[in-house]
């Protein structure tokens, strides 16, 4: 678990670094790592993603973020692709990795909001842009229906439990709920066991998905 904190703060102090050397202006923070540094997600999350808020020079942008990065970090792998930026740093040799990728999209209009990301093991705030919890919810839908992960599971229920409303369709219902009901207990045991919070282990080894499922039963869909 001291693997995980330490790495949270990592992530909070290169936050902290994007919006001290003006790369945050122009980027918008989602996936399990936004759900976890905004709105206290119970679980860890090891990368980070990102869109782009505005219009960019994709290539100039990766440009000035390699040559800004690799004066204060280890950059172990960097890559400006077709479809993102991927950056791979570490604070120093022979401490874990910390994967960013920036996403080469624009983000759709109202789809984002300024949050405070933070951490209860790093006396920090950062203002950042991050997706709204509609934008995030709509997302983890498709993704848990297209690749069937556990994470995103969880991180809808989380969502669904903050009182986020389910918006789907009656067949993304039904493709969502044959997902959860594939589960197994020793997924369970296995693929919760190393990023979520230990006090909530058990219960979810114990019940599931149960509150999502219920969630998903009496979900008012359209088609």
């Amino acid at each position: 678990m001291q693997r995980l904190i330490d790495h949270e703060v990592f992530q909070m102090t290169i936050l902290e670094w994007l919006g001290s050397n003006r790369f945050l202006g122009s980027l918008i923070f989602g996936k399990g790592a936004m759900l976890r540094l905004c709105h206290e997600l119970p679980r860890y999350s090891p990368d980070m993603d990102f869109w782009f808020f505005k219009q960019k020079d994709y290539g100039q942008f990766f440009n000035q973020l390699n040559d800004a990065l690799s004066r204060d970090h280890d950059v172990t792998y960097k890559r400006n692709g077709y479809s993102s930026i991927l950056m791979e740093i570490r604070r120093e040799k022979r401490m874990p990795k910390l994967k960013i990728e920036i996403h080469k999209t624009i983000a759709p209009i109202g789809s984002s909001e300024e949050k405070i990301a933070f951490s209860t093991h790093l006396p920090v705030q950062v203002l950042v842009r991050g997706f709204t919890l509609k934008h995030m919810l709509r997302n983890k839908v498709l993704a848990l229906i297209d690749h069937g992960q556990m994470q995103d599971a969880f991180d809808l229920e989380f969502l669904v439990r903050k009182g986020v409303a389910l918006d789907l369709t009656e067949t993304q219902r039904r493709k969502a709920m044959k997902r959860l009901k594939g589960f197994r207990q020793k997924d369970f045991e296995v693929n919760l066991r190393n990023t979520v919070l230990p006090e909530l282990r058990e219960q979810y080894t114990q019940h599931g998905f149960d509150h999502l499922e219920e969630a998903l039963c009496s979900a008012q869909c359209t088609e």
